[in-house]
């Protein structure tokens, strides 16, 4: 394209910017104007052109909605399933019931393959291997997470966690258990699918599950 045949071009675009009523004034031009079809190069009328473009918005539109409304939909399962947790360990009177739905829940509910919790401090009596006081090693870990560790395998003593199938855990999520200003255990979740927990992931709803731990041990505890 000519540089002047663009100065034309861009005239009559802003010939027509500046004119709105143009095509009121000249309306037989609209049923007069032929435009190529965007998808087989036909000739159409510049109000078909128009039409088409329309449908396809419209169909990007839905394309969105629908998408959002899959968001919506397996947020209101996650909150459900977060729900049904919730009151299994308020229910809980005992740090073997506690860690017993804890469990039961994380896998059957979230799909969690592989569950392990680590608490120290809390003073439970009954607790089993979940509540032994971990070496300084893990309580420097525990405390140096901010937020959930989501991702490759990245943690101390795991093999002592997993148990057998520790050389086949691929990705975890680590939901530290914060009480007050300190960190005094460590929730993980465990899979053989590299991609299940990953660096970018949200973990909002892990945070939540750490939360209910904390509460539901400070509950038992006291």
């Amino acid at each position: 394209m000519s540089a002047h045949h663009a100065m034309q071009e861009q005239d009559v675009i802003q010939y027509l910017l500046d004119h709105p009523q143009f095509f009121d004034d000249n309306a037989e031009l609209l049923a007069e104007l032929k435009l190529s079809h965007p998808n087989n190069g036909s000739v159409i009328s510049l109000t078909e052109r128009q039409l088409i473009a329309l449908r396809e918005k419209l169909a990007q539109v839905q394309g969105k909605l629908g998408e959002l409304i899959g968001f919506g939909e397996e947020n209101d399962a996650i909150l459900e399933k977060l729900h049904r947790l919730a009151v299994a360990v308020v229910a809980a009177n005992t740090v073997a019931a506690l860690t017993s739905m804890l469990y039961m829940h994380l896998r059957d509910d979230f799909d969690v393959p592989h569950v392990a919790l680590r608490a120290w401090g809390f003073g439970p009596g009954d607790g089993g291997e979940e509540f032994v006081s971990p070496r300084e090693e893990l309580r420097t870990f525990a405390s140096g997470l901010l937020r959930p560790y989501c991702g490759p395998v990245n943690l101390p003593e795991h093999s002592d966690w997993f148990g057998e199938m520790a050389p086949h855990i691929r990705s975890v999520a680590l939901i530290p258990l914060v009480r007050a200003d300190h960190t005094p255990g460590l929730l993980a979740l465990g899979s053989e699918d590299p991609q299940r927990f990953y660096g970018e992931m949200g973990t909002l709803y892990i945070e939540r599950i750490g939360e209910l731990v904390v509460t539901a041990l400070q509950r038992i505890s006291v």
